[in-house]
């Protein structure tokens, strides 16, 4: 075969991967994966928190021990699972690390809700110092969630759409999974709400 011959066909594979959107799968599964970090990141630094607000918690000596021992509980089972970069592209191991950080924030909702009810505990410096870093924490993880939500919709997106669906199929890029409502139902019936008018 010439060589002008070669560079031709070189050339036409060029503008063929050019239009195939293999480099956007790249582009856009590291932004993912990098935004999946900073959700494992800010998911750490939590964890990190929950030995001392439970230390802390402890100095109060009537504290509902039941509460306490959720939050270790919740955060042991948080911090055992094992997250690798496989887990993005598995959804059933995706909804199983969801649902642990999902009973860890709860548990931890419920720790700071019963706090209220223990004055010396509310006036205790260190433990509304730890609050705030928790409160921060928690909005980062919103933020980094978002991000991470986003750069997924755009990944599937592009594997879904015509003609780039043709090139996730020959490579093999599966839809990535996302984060879910894990009580969708119970968040979709609307509220009853009661100002106490109703005759009895």
């Amino acid at each position: 075969m010439p060589i002008i011959q070669r560079w031709l066909l070189v050339l036409l594979a060029v503008l063929a991967l050019s239009g195939c959107g293999y480099n956007d799968f790249q582009r856009l599964d590291e932004a993912s994966k990098s935004a999946w970090s900073e959700v494992l990141n800010q998911y750490q630094r939590r964890a990190d928190l929950v030995p001392n607000i439970v230390a802390t918690v402890k100095g109060e000596a009537n504290f509902e021990q039941e509460t306490l021992t959720r939050v270790i509980e919740a955060r042991a089972k948080a911090t055992s699972i094992q997250v690798t970069p496989e887990t993005l592209n598995n959804p059933e191991a995706f909804n199983k690390f969801q649902q642990a950080q999902g009973e860890l924030s709860s548990a931890l909702s419920r720790l700071m809700v019963v706090a209220e009810q223990y004055p010396n505990l509310k006036a205790n410096q260190a433990f509304r110092d730890l609050r705030v870093t928790l409160e921060g924490t928690e909005n980062r993880i919103t933020v980094a969630r978002n991000r991470y939500i986003k750069t997924v919709q755009e990944y599937n997106v592009l594997a879904r759409s015509f003609p780039t669906n043709l090139t996730a199929k020959v490579f093999g890029y599966q839809p990535k999974a996302n984060f879910s409502v894990q009580n969708e139902t119970q968040i979709s019936t609307p509220p009853t709400v009661d100002f106490g008018t109703q005759k009895k």
